[in-house]
């Protein structure tokens, strides 16, 4: 008669303590993006005041443009794989934080699409 009512606690006992440990999860794939995106932007500003003091020190027109394309070429790769690099963390967090809510509804027969 009260099975339903202990079914109900246990889930939501157990669904706080995967909640819990869901938001530990995302709280690490975060502060890794964060530290991530400091380094990408450290690296790139040290790489746009490097370019600026060649263009300084350059003497044609033509090497002016050939030093500015290569900055932008560069600066360009170097954003994808930043944005991929980033983009990995986040599904790799994401799939790492859902799990254990998978685990969890499974045990109480639940089904999650696949």
């Amino acid at each position: 008669m009260f099975q339903p009512f202990n079914n109900s606690q246990m889930f939501n006992k157990d669904s706080l303590e995967v909640f819990s440990n869901a938001a530990s999860v995302w709280n690490r794939g975060l502060q890794a993006i964060a530290q991530e995106t400091a380094d990408y932007s450290r690296k790139s500003m040290e790489k746009g005041a490097e370019v600026m003091e060649q263009a300084m020190q350059v003497k044609s027109f033509d090497k002016a443009v050939e030093l500015q394309q290569g900055y932008a070429r560069d600066a360009y790769e170097s954003f994808v794989a930043q944005a991929t690099k980033v983009g990995e963390i986040y599904t790799a967090t994401a799939k790492e934080a859902f799990k254990p809510f998978e685990a969890n509804m499974a045990s109480f027969g639940f089904r999650m699409p696949k």
